[in-house]
Formats: C-alpha cells, sequence, structure tokens
C-alpha cells in the first residue's frame, strides 16, 4: 500500500513538473483532493525523492506567487461574461 501511494507522489510531481501544473489542476487531472496532492507532494515525496521535491516545490511557489494573478483574471472575465450576455437581445 505505501508502495501505491509513493508511486503516485512520484506521478505527481512528475505531472506537475511537466505542465507547470497547479495542485487543483493536478487533483483534478488525477481525480483525487487537493488535500491529497498537497500531502503527497509537501510531505511524502520529500521523503521518498528529496531531488524531485525541491523541483515540484519550485513550481508550487511560482503558481503560489502568481495565483492573485489568477484570480484577478478570472474575475475579469466573469464581468465581461455577464456584461456581453446583458447586451445581447
Amino acid at each position: 500500500m505505501a508502495h501505491d501511494i509513493d508511486e503516485r507522489a512520484r506521478d505527481l510531481a512528475v505531472y506537475i513538473l511537466e505542465h507547470r501544473a497547479t495542485v487543483r489542476s493536478a487533483a483534478k487531472h488525477f481525480g483525487i483532493s487537493k488535500s491529497t496532492v498537497h500531502k503527497d507532494v509537501a510531505e511524502r515525496l520529500r521523503r521518498v525523492s528529496p531531488a524531485l521535491w525541491a523541483q515540484v516545490r519550485a513550481v508550487l511557489l511560482e503558481n503560489k506567487a502568481q495565483r492573485h494573478l489568477r484570480g484577478g483574471e478570472a474575475t475579469r472575465q466573469k464581468y465581461l461574461q455577464r456584461h456581453k450576455s446583458r447586451d445581447q437581445p
């Protein structure tokens, strides 16, 4: 069982590195919760593969630094869409 979890942590790490993925997008891709992804890459991966953990950590820190921009753009798009739908007959 632990081997499967360790393997999942490695698979998540590879996916995150290849796609520069967020925790949320990795969770969606693998069909697991964000909490599980975070625990796998933050705790288990550090124990299983410290070098891989350091690479994933860098990507996740970059994503964290950009999240306010992503959120702002999502809000902007939401209100643009609302405005367009109001203008159409």
